[in-house]
């Protein structure tokens, strides 16, 4: 399995905020990076539907399959497959 790269991203925080967030790292045991990324996604997966950039993205594509939406899964393992090969 492949993972994806990670992106660098500099962030400025007022200084309680980082005192902060290196308490918590530490008390969680991970590093603060790790920290940040547990936010970010939790934020993410908090949005609503439509306000998801990624729905912006639907429909932009025409895959030619006719059933594309109820046999996604299938299509993908297939597509897995033929790339493991």
């Amino acid at each position: 399995m492949r993972t994806l790269a990670k992106k660098p991203l500099q962030v400025y925080l007022r200084p309680e905020q980082l005192a902060a967030l290196r308490a918590l790292a530490e008390r969680r045991g991970v590093s603060l990076a790790e920290l940040v990324r547990q936010g970010v996604d939790r934020l993410l997966a908090d949005l609503p539907v439509e306000e998801d950039p990624l729905w912006d993205i639907v429909g932009l594509f025409d895959s030619g399959v006719g059933d594309l939406a109820e046999k996604h899964d299938e299509y993908l393992a297939q597509l897995i497959d033929e790339e493991n090969r």
